[in-house]
């Protein structure tokens, strides 16, 4: 097989999962995002990573990327002789916002554009099949793969015995339409780009499988009836009603089952629900996320003062959501000199059923450094995408 000679570029945002009540169904990606190059060498395989997770840069083979990447190469037919890989990371580590899938989804991606032929060897469906296959869930993976908000579902009933069945891409607070195989409209919308967000990182991390071992094995049929109309509520107060969100986002499946791992997490889900603000837990935590929309007073602006009021250091970041989803381009993240667009050939270009085109391409647009984890400035001259 004849690799690509040029490195590809791939960009995926951070996602938060469940937003309440839609327990691993929905998804919501966030303009907060990691990236990596990735190109093909003669042997051997190097690890340079920058910002969050530079302890994985040892992991080798066992990094959560190069499993992706080989998962998508033996789907393809074939290994390259040797990989090397920079990352520019700035999703946190288990906090609950979706690093795990961001992995898996970039090595998908920088595989499959890496492989002679790679969007015929290895279209949408699949690489949501081998990404669900490897991170576990669907809902973050296809918030992430699509970007704005997404509903994800597995064939094979409650216990998800079959394969990933499709995500559907909603409209509305994301604005990208239902035109798609696999895609779900509610119906008319009107919020769009005026919804927003407020996520409080946690400082400390927490494992998913520690958080989902405290989940119960039945829940009260009351319960699950209940939790059924939130899902629904919530799916009108992301795309239509945004007045709802508050009671949209109460959750009666696992919330309250988690809350005595994360304590922290807890009391300040409460004392911002108890303040009217539309919160629930980031994922499987311990991040607290907020919605609301960006004209609304004082909603999302009074999260920041009932966080230090908890003593907790939670970094309290706004977030917009991210309309793109993973993005992939040719040409390395070298800094161009001034004046000049990095020229690369977007493979958002056809979309399929789960990757969709990009609003406005990433071409002469510099990404903002993160502020928290560690820059080098050799990581800040990278952030060129």
């Amino acid at each position: 097989m004849i690799w690509a000679q040029s490195p590809a570029v791939v960009r995926v945002p951070a996602t938060s999962a469940n937003l309440g009540p839609g327990f691993d169904a929905f998804g919501l990606a966030l303009a907060r995002y990691d990236q990596v190059e990735a190109r093909v060498t003669g042997g051997g395989l190097t690890i340079r990573v920058c910002g969050e997770g530079q302890q994985t840069a040892g992991l080798g083979e066992r990094h959560l990327v190069v499993t992706a990447m080989r998962a998508a190469f033996a789907a393809m037919g074939g290994q390259p002789d040797g990989l090397a890989l920079s990352f520019i990371n700035t999703i946190p580590h288990g906090r609950g916002l979706g690093s795990s899938a961001a992995a898996v989804v970039s090595g998908l991606l920088a595989a499959r554009a890496l492989a002679p032929g790679g969007a015929d060897r290895l279209p949408d469906a699949e690489v949501l099949r081998l990404a669900v296959d490897l991170e576990g869930h669907p809902d973050n993976v296809a918030a992430c793969l699509a970007g704005g908000l997404t509903i994800a579902w597995r064939s094979g009933g409650a216990g998800g015995a079959g394969p990933a069945s499709g995500a559907g891409v909603v409209p509305g607070a994301d604005g990208i339409p239902p035109n798609g195989p696999g895609a779900v409209s509610p119906g008319s919308t009107s919020s769009r780009s005026r919804l927003t967000a407020v996520v409080c990182v946690a400082p400390t991390a927490l494992a998913t499988h520690e958080a989902r071992r405290a989940l119960p094995a039945q829940v009260p049929h009351a319960d699950a009836a209940a939790n059924a109309a939130r899902s629904a509520l919530l799916l009108a107060g992301l795309t239509s009603d945004p007045s709802v969100l508050f009671d949209a986002t109460e959750d009666f499946l696992h919330q309250r089952y988690r809350a005595a791992a994360m304590p922290e997490t807890a009391d300040l889900l409460a004392r911002l629900r108890g303040a009217g603000i539309a919160a629930v837990v980031s994922g499987a935590g311990p991040s607290v996320l907020a919605l609301g929309l960006a004209d609304a007073e004082p909603g999302l602006v009074a999260v920041g003062s009932i966080a230090r009021e908890t003593g907790i250091a939670w970094h309290v970041t706004p977030l917009k959501v991210d309309r793109q989803g993973a993005t992939v381009q040719s040409g390395g993240m070298g800094v161009p000199e001034p004046g000049t667009a990095r020229q690369g050939r977007s493979t958002n270009q056809a979309p399929g059923p789960l990757v969709l085109p990009a609003e406005g391409s990433t071409q002469g647009r510099v990404t903002k450094p993160a502020t928290d984890g560690p820059q080098s400035r050799e990581c800040r001259a990278l952030l060129w995408c």
